[in-house]
This record gives C-alpha cells, sequence and structure tokens, in this order.
C-alpha cells in the first residue's frame, strides 16, 4: 500500500490524466454477490487496516503539501527550524488523541444478562466540540471508530465546520433487540460517555449514523440533560439529529443525501472535468447506482432522480433489483417501508450480478468500507464513482480508477452534508432560536413594500388611465415573498458550503497538478486548515 502511494507520487498528475482502461494490473476473481453481507465485497488480500488506510491517504496528501506549508511559515526560524516545525504539526494532527472502550451489563426483556461492548474515539481537539456519529454495528472495532474520527476531522476541515473528528459505535445488532433494550443501551452509553466527559455541548457532539436515528439522539439528549447537565442551559447542544421537539432542525434527516446530490452537481456541471471523462455536463441523459438504500441511498436517489438522473439499480444486503427503464424512489421507499425488504419491488427485476461493476455512468456506494477494492476496480464501468459511505475505496482501487480515468468524489468531501447542517443544529441549540424567527415577518412586509414601491413608479410614470397598474410577481418570487424557513435556510446554507468547497478542491487540484485525483486535492486542503489552526494557536506543553 505504502509503496503505490509514493509511487503515485513520484508519478505526479500527468500520468492521473492519461490514465487507460489497459491496465496491466492482475485481474481478481470477484467474490461478491449482494446476498448476506456488504463484507462479502472485500478480497481478503485487498482488506487494509481501516485506520491506516486513512493515514496513508493523509501521507499523501502531507508529503504533497509540506514544502508550500514550510515556505509559507513567516517566522524567524531556519529553514531546518521550519521543516521541523511543519513536520511535528503533521505529527500531531495524524493519530487519534483519545479512545474510549467501555463494557456495561444490559437486563435483557427476558430476564437474561449480557455484556454491551462500545467505543468513542477523538482524533482531535484542535477545534471543540468534538464531532461525530454513533453506529450500533457487530462490524464495530477500535480501529473502525479511530479510522471514521480521523475522518471526521478532515471532512469537516474540508468544507469549513469549526468541530474536531470524533466517532462512536456499540457492537450489538439492533435487530436482536427490543425497543425497550435499544433505549437501555442507548441511555447508559450516555452516561459511560458523560462519566468520562466524551459528551457535552462544547466538548463532544455525537449524531446519528448507521442503525440510529433521531429516536435515539432524543434519549441520548433526555439522558444527558436529566443527569450531568441538568444546570447547563445548553444541555440539548450535546447532541444532533434530533426530532424538532427536541430542538432539531429542519433538513437534517435528508442533509447527508442532499449533500450528495450537491457534491455531484457541483463536478457533473464542470465541464472540464466532465470532457475529461468523455461525458456532457449536466444530469439529463445520466444513470447511477446505489449500493445501500438506507438514509443516505435514499435521499441521494430522491434528488438525482428529481434532477434528471435515472437510478438503474440498488444493492442491498438481502438482494438486488435492476430497471434499465428507471426506479422512481417513492415507490421504491413505500415498498420497502411495507416490506421490510427491496427484494421482490414489483417494478424492477433481480440482479445476479454485484451492483458494484453495473453499467452505469454513477456509482454510489452509500453502505459499509472497502467496498471498492482490486479485486472488483478493474470491473467498474462507471466513469464517476461518488463515495457516499466513509471509506468504500481501498487504496488499491484508487490507484486503479485513477489510471482508468474515473473521477472518485471522495468521502471526506461528499458525505460531509451531515456534518454541515449538524453545525447549523448545534448553533441553533446555543443560540435558542429557530432560524428565521427573528426576521421573517420583516423580510415578508419588505418585499411586498418592494411591489408597491414598483407599482406607485410605474403609476407616477406612466400614470393611471385604465386603472391601476399590476405589478404581478413571477413564480419563484411569490414562493419566496414570505420570507426563508428555517428549512430554506438550511437548504440555501448546505448548497452554498457544498459548492465553495468543490471549488477550493478544483484549485487545490489544479494548483499541484493531481488531475482526477480529488481524494489528494481534499487531503491537502484539509491539511492546510488544520495545520494553520496547530501553527497559529501555539502548543501549550511540549
Amino acid at each position: 500500500m505504502y509503496r503505490y502511494l509514493g509511487e503515485l507520487l513520484s508519478r505526479g498528475g500527468g500520468a492521473l490524466a492519461a490514465g487507460s482502461a489497459d491496465s496491466a494490473l492482475p485481474t481478481t476473481t470477484v467474490l461478491f454477490r449482494a446476498r448476506r453481507h456488504y463484507s462479502e465485497a472485500v478480497e481478503r488480500e485487498d482488506d487494509p487496516n481501516f485506520f491506516k488506510m486513512v493515514e496513508g491517504f493523509f501521507d499523501r496528501g502531507a508529503s504533497i503539501v509540506e514544502d508550500k506549508l514550510v515556505e509559507d511559515l513567516r517566522t524567524r526560524e531556519t529553514e531546518e527550524q521550519k521543516r521541523h516545525r511543519v513536520r511535528g504539526i503533521l505529527r500531531i494532527i495524524k493519530p487519534c488523541n483519545h479512545v474510549l472502550s467501555v463494557n456495561f451489563p444490559l437486563k435483557r426483556d427476558n430476564g437474561e444478562w449480557e455484556m454491551i461492548e462500545g467505543y468513542r474515539a477523538q482524533h482531535s481537539q484542535h477545534r471543540t466540540p468534538c464531532k461525530g456519529g454513533i453506529r450500533y454495528s457487530t462490524e464495530v472495532s477500535v480501529d473502525e471508530v479511530k479510522a471514521l474520527a480521523s475522518l471526521m476531522t478532515y471532512k469537516c476541515a474540508v468544507v469549513d465546520v469549526p468541530f474536531g473528528g470524533a466517532k462512536a459505535g456499540v457492537k450489538i445488532n439492533t435487530r436482536n433487540y427490543t425497543d425497550n433494550e435499544l433505549e437501555k443501551i442507548t441511555r447508559r452509553f450516555t452516561i459511560e460517555l458523560a462519566k468520562k466527559g466524551f459528551i457535552g455541548p462544547g466538548i463532544d457532539v455525537p449524531a446519528p449514523d448507521m442503525s440510529t436515528g433521531e429516536r435515539e439522539m432524543s434519549w441520548i439528549a433526555d439522558t444527558y440533560a436529566n443527569t450531568i447537565g441538568h444546570t447547563d442551559i445548553n444541555a440539548h447542544a450535546c447532541v444532533t439529529g434530533k426530532p424538532i421537539s427536541q430542538g432539531g432542525i429542519h433538513g437534517r434527516i435528508s442533509a447527508t443525501g442532499r449533500g450528495v446530490f450537491h457534491g455531484i452537481e457541483n463536478f457533473i456541471n464542470e465541464a472540464s472535468y466532465m470532457s475529461i471523462l468523455g461525458m456532457t455536463p449536466g444530469f439529463g441523459d445520466k444513470t447511477f447506482v446505489i449500493q445501500g438504500f438506507g438514509n443516505v441511498g435514499l435521499h441521494s436517489m430522491r434528488y438525482l432522480h428529481r434532477f434528471g438522473a435515472k437510478c438503474v439499480g440498488i444493492g442491498e444486503i438481502d438482494g438486488t433489483i435492476w430497471n434499465s427503464d428507471g426506479i422512481d424512489p417513492k415507490e421504491l421507499e413505500d415498498y420497502k417501508l411495507q416490506h421490510g425488504t427491496i427484494v421482490g419491488f414489483p417494478k424492477a427485476q433481480p440482479y445476479d450480478g454485484s451492483i458494484l461493476e453495473a453499467d452505469c455512468d454513477i456509482l454510489i456506494p452509500a453502505a459499509s468500507e472497502k467496498q471498492l477494492t482490486k479485486a472488483n476496480a478493474l470491473k467498474v464501468k462507471a466513469k464517476i464513482v461518488a463515495e457516499g459511505a466513509n471509506g468504500p475505496t481501498t487504496p488499491e482501487a484508487d490507484k486503479i480508477f485513477l489510471e482508468r480515468n474515473i473521477l472518485v468524489i471522495p468521502d471526506l468531501y461528499l458525505n460531509a452534508g451531515g456534518v454541515t447542517v449538524s453545525y447549523f443544529e448545534w448553533l441553533k441549540n446555543l443560540n435558542h432560536v429557530s432560524y428565521g424567527r427573528l426576521t421573517f415577518k420583516y423580510e415578508r412586509d419588505s418585499n411586498y413594500h418592494l411591489l408597491m414601491s414598483v407599482q406607485e413608479s410605474l403609476e407616477r410614470k406612466f400614470g393611471k388611465h385604465g386603472g391601476a397598474i399590476p405589478v404581478v410577481p413571477t413564480a419563484e418570487f411569490q414562493a419566496r415573498i414570505s420570507g426563508a424557513s428555517e428549512k430554506d435556510i438550511v437548504h440555501s446554507g448546505l448548497a452554498y458550503t457544498m459548492e465553495r468547497s468543490a471549488r477550493q478542491i478544483m484549485r487545490t487540484a489544479m494548483k499541484y497538478n493531481l488531475g482526477l485525483d480529488l481524494r489528494t486535492a481534499a487531503y491537502v486542503n484539509a491539511i492546510e486548515k488544520v495545520f494553520k489552526v496547530y501553527n497559529e494557536a501555539g502548543l501549550t506543553f511540549t
């Protein structure tokens, strides 16, 4: 893996743009058949440690940006001292600062006792609080939460959200527990985090992740607010992704999927990138497939469908469906709510092969990590891989995609919509007022006065012969005339964040001649921003 990273850097960006599908890399039998577990997609020989994988991507970005960081230092130090400083701060950024492991008992509804295992990793406190989701999965491990926590640090930096990275996991399969047992687990885990200082509005703020949602976040907020945070007026800011009644924000549920859409939109409308891929800009004639029909997959599908792209395939744990004429997201959502699965959806056929290798323009892996490996990367037919999940592409697969001229829109940018809107919710909780409430009526009245002013100006100029001159607002203005609702503000803020971050990544890719290597460009952006915080703040104790 590390030999590859060095080789890629030594080649520079020129080789990336000149990639060819006729790679000399060995082909391997694909093991993935989407039936029982996503993990079946992973070829054992290309199964890197997740945390080491993220560290490898970090090293690649750091080696590119190091000289520029040294050059930009405005101190009286010698060149050697400056390089020591830069390398020292890069060493500070890379590892996880704190990892908490907890074990606690659960009394099951049937009277049996069981030990529950959980983790919380805090990667960086260069900005506080730390931020990151809580997932419930039997695949949870120390390395996984460390990797996801480090990704959160870089993700927040890429989209300019002032948080450090964190992540938590509880090692359970939610299907094996009743709602009452899940509530007990969630509340006890919250207490364990609180006892060790791993949760709080200014310390560490969890959010939903795999197999958790509004319900679990509500339990966490209630537990914290009624125990350690009972004197803190900001107690409910200890977690985001809550229901609206508990201090949540409109637009949070769909935020990650909407962010995936905006991320793809920013690159698919960029003619320079589309010309490299041999595609036309825009969604109009594009097809896409999604691996994972959870929260991210569903909302990504909705927005892409709404703007003209066609979903031809969906892969889930228990099966895969396909319809070359397109699948309607609302009909599929209703079917899954009723039957608990996408299998058997009447307006699609079963798909026997790997959904990752299906014929489409855009592939969206939105399930779990390490799904795209050297075993299947050569067989991917999509020209754009949009990483809705965290860490779905191994370094070996990343190398193959670059050589094949496939555009990978990286996870640390593309799925940052969730943490962006979580930031908006956190600010709402600290301000104790919903967005738009103070300005809603003023904006509405101002807009009506504007229309009246235009009408009076026209009547003074042309007179009122034949009656008053009507000034009729357009449909777009009429929809906005009452002022921006909280959802409008959230959607606008998210779209702006994703657009601005995409522009930064594009500029960095051009600056360092990275070609289609957007992942390295995103890591370079993140490293520059985190480095600046550490360098300008200084170190308390050394």
